[in-house]
């Protein structure tokens, strides 16, 4: 006997929207690289290759696996905040599925790009009709690929832990009408947020990229991660008032050179389940696409020097 929709528990009924915006993302990729490999075929084939190589790693398995535990801890976990527990969740969840992100740009832009260049790997591939920009901006992709997938499969339980810790720690019985659409209302409040961190991990990942061309492993994790926490502190150096001119110069300097992290963060409309404007999110995901493309033209002027003989 099938269960009427109406009597399926209010946390699972808006659920549809999970597969729904999991599908969309996963066939932006695909028609993304589709277009790819009719327009630039090279740049795709080492695209796919990168992804790969990434992807049978066991870096992505774990990140992932970690990442699903530590949001289904979140989910059951009872943070004592007298009502603002989803909040809570939400503020912990999100930073999280981002640094997972981040950590695993780092490490296979560095296994991608640094490594086949001191293994002479990369030379053996340019001695091909591949130019040095196909080589990068493959790359950069091939990067792109396992991260973005990473943050398909966590933001989807993520929403769905979302769903299920508002009915999980209401303090009284709600209605099922309620239930929807309260636990729709917080998944929907989360996706702005989780697009906004997704296309702060692209400008990362086109950073770790031009960084892994001369540097190690080590050397790009210790930069990227100083340039993700002063990207978060520039606003704040700049616009602290009584502050001395010195300290604002400094900030005016690094907002300029940096990137501005603090536009991709959206903590406060989270928190209060505000809506983000759409304006806002084209404008931030024009700053993301502009500071991506000179990373990566400073990538190529990075590499266009490097004798890989």
């Amino acid at each position: 006997m099938i269960m009427p929709f109406a009597a399926v528990p209010g946390w699972i009924q808006p659920l549809w929207m999970v597969p729904a915006g999991a599908g969309v993302a996963l066939g932006v990729m695909v028609v993304g690289y589709l277009l790819l490999r009719v327009m630039q075929p090279k740049i795709a084939a080492i695209a796919q290759t990168t992804a790969h190589e990434s992807l049978v790693q066991p870096l992505f398995w774990v990140e992932l696996g970690l990442g699903v535990l530590l949001l289904l801890m979140f989910a059951i976990m009872p943070y004592v905040t007298f009502g603002d527990d989803v909040k809570m969740m939400k503020e912990t969840s999100l930073p999280s599925v981002k640094v997972l992100a981040i950590i695993l740009a780092i490490w296979s832009a560095s296994v991608s790009v640094a490594d086949e260049i001191e293994g002479r790997t990369a030379l053996t591939l340019l001695s091909k009709p591949v130019t040095r920009w196909q080589f990068i901006v493959g790359k950069f992709f091939g990067v792109l690929t396992p991260v973005a997938l990473l943050y398909i499969l966590l933001g989807s339980l993520l929403l769905t832990s979302v769903s299920f810790k508002v009915v999980y720690e209401a303090t009284i019985p709600m209605a099922p009408a309620a239930a929807v659409k309260q636990c729709t209302d917080e998944m929907l409040s989360l996706v702005p947020a989780l697009f906004l961190s997704f296309i702060e991990t692209v400008v990362l990942t086109s950073i770790a990229v031009a960084l892994s061309t001369r540097l190690t492993m080590l050397s790009n994790l210790m930069i990227s991660s100083a340039i993700y926490m002063v990207g978060h502190l520039v606003q704040t150096l700049v616009h602290s008032e009584g502050q001395n001119k010195i300290v604002t110069f400094v900030g005016q300097l690094l907002a300029t050179i940096l990137p501005v992290l603090d536009h991709f963060d959206v903590k406060a409309a989270v928190a209060t389940g505000s809506a983000v404007p759409t304006e806002y999110l084209g404008w931030a995901t024009c700053y993301a696409v502009i500071y991506s493309t000179i990373a990566i033209l400073f990538a190529l002027l990075l590499f266009e020097e490097r004798d890989l003989g």
